[in-house]
């Protein structure tokens, strides 16, 4: 296994929640910027949260915003996304993403740490 690693995907109707969860395993987990990406089929990989190494700044894609919530915990080393009103444009494989930078960072070639990914089928 890799430094990070996802868990928790799913298929849940529409309306419905789930919540993914990436353990991670890197040295000063809490300089990290964490985020959770996610790619349909034919689609590009894109940026749906992140959270600050601190905890304090999140930012959500314009599309989720209000309905999932990130979590981190720098004691266990973990970041969950919460993932509430599910819709089938949900439907993706999420990825748990590190960047050791400072600053809010939401394009992909800011990322350097990937896990293996995760499903979720979102059913209408």
């Amino acid at each position: 296994q890799g430094p990070l690693v996802e868990s928790g995907g799913g298929l849940v109707q529409a309306g419905g929640s789930l919540r993914p969860s990436c353990s991670a395993s890197l040295r000063a987990f809490k300089n990290y910027l964490m985020a959770w990406f996610r790619q349909a089929p034919g689609r590009e990989r894109t940026i749906v949260s992140a959270v600050s190494g601190s905890g304090t700044d999140t930012y959500y894609e314009q599309s989720v915003e209000g309905r999932f919530t990130i979590f981190r915990d720098n004691a266990k080393m973990t970041v969950d996304l919460q993932m509430n009103s599910l819709k089938p444009e949900d439907t993706a494989t999420y990825y748990c993403a590190a960047a050791d930078q400072p600053g809010m960072k939401l394009w992909l070639r800011d990322y350097d740490i990937w896990g293996q990914g995760t499903q979720v089928t979102v059913s209408s």
